[in-house]
C-alpha cells in the first residue's frame, strides 16, 4: 500500500501547499487596495506574477525535498529512478500549482475566498479524480474524462514511473508535456485577469 499510497499523498501535498500559499497573495494585495497601486506602477502584469510566484517556487521545492526524505526514511519508499528527474518534475508540478493558486487569487476578492476556493476546487477532485484513492479504469466513463483535466493526475502518473519503475523521461514525456500546457494556460489566464 507504500507504493500507492506515498506518491498520492506526495502530490496532494504539493498541490495543496503551493496553491494555497500563492491564492492568498493578490487576493491580500486586493483587500488592502495596494493592488491599483501595483497596476499603475510601470511594471507589467507578467512581472507582477513572477514576482508574488517566485518566493514560493523556493518554499514549495523546499517543501518537495522534505517530502521525498520523509518518503524515503520514514515509508521506505524506494526511489529507483533518477532523482534529477524526479526534482525537476516535482519543480514543474509546483510552478504549475502556484500558476492554479495565483489565477485563484486573481478571480478571488477577498483572502477567505481565495483559501476556500483552494481548499474545495482542488482538494476533493484532487483526491477522488487523480487515481490517488481510486484506480481512474474503475471509475465511470463520464469521470474517467473529469480525471484528464485534474493535474495531479498526470503528476501521480509521473512520479510513479520514476519512483517505482526507475523509469526516465522518455516513458513520461507526454504527461510532462500536459503539466507545462497546464502551467502555461493558468499562467497566461492569471496575467489576463
Amino acid at each position: 500500500s507504500v507504493f500507492m499510497f506515498v506518491p498520492g499523498v506526495i502530490t496532494i501535498i504539493l498541490m495543496l501547499v503551493s496553491a494555497m500559499m500563492t491564492s492568498i497573495s493578490i487576493a491580500r494585495e486586493k483587500e488592502l487596495g495596494t493592488m491599483e497601486v501595483l497596476l499603475v506602477s510601470p511594471v507589467k502584469p507578467i512581472q507582477i506574477i513572477l514576482g508574488k510566484v517566485f518566493p514560493y517556487v523556493i518554499l514549495s521545492f523546499i517543501s518537495a525535498l522534505i517530502i521525498l526524505l520523509m518518503a524515503f526514511t520514514v515509508f521506505q519508499m524506494p526511489i529507483v529512478g533518477s532523482l534529477v528527474l524526479l526534482l525537476a518534475e516535482s519543480l514543474l508540478f509546483i510552478i504549475m500549482a502556484l500558476a492554479l493558486g495565483i489565477f485563484i487569487s486573481t478571480v478571488a476578492n477577498s483572502q477567505q475566498t481565495a483559501m476556500l476556493l483552494s481548499m474545495f476546487a482542488l482538494l476533493l477532485p484532487s483526491i477522488l479524480l487523480s487515481g490517488f484513492i481510486f484506480p481512474i479504469k474503475n471509475m465511470p466513463l463520464v469521470l474517467q474524462y473529469f480525471s484528464q483535466l485534474m493535474p495531479p493526475k498526470w503528476f501521480v502518473i509521473i512520479i510513479k514511473n520514476i519512483m517505482i519503475r526507475g523509469n526516465d523521461f522518455t516513458s513520461i514525456w507526454k504527461e510532462t508535456l500536459v503539466i507545462i500546457g497546464f502551467a502555461v494556460l493558468f499562467i497566461g489566464l492569471s496575467i489576463k485577469k
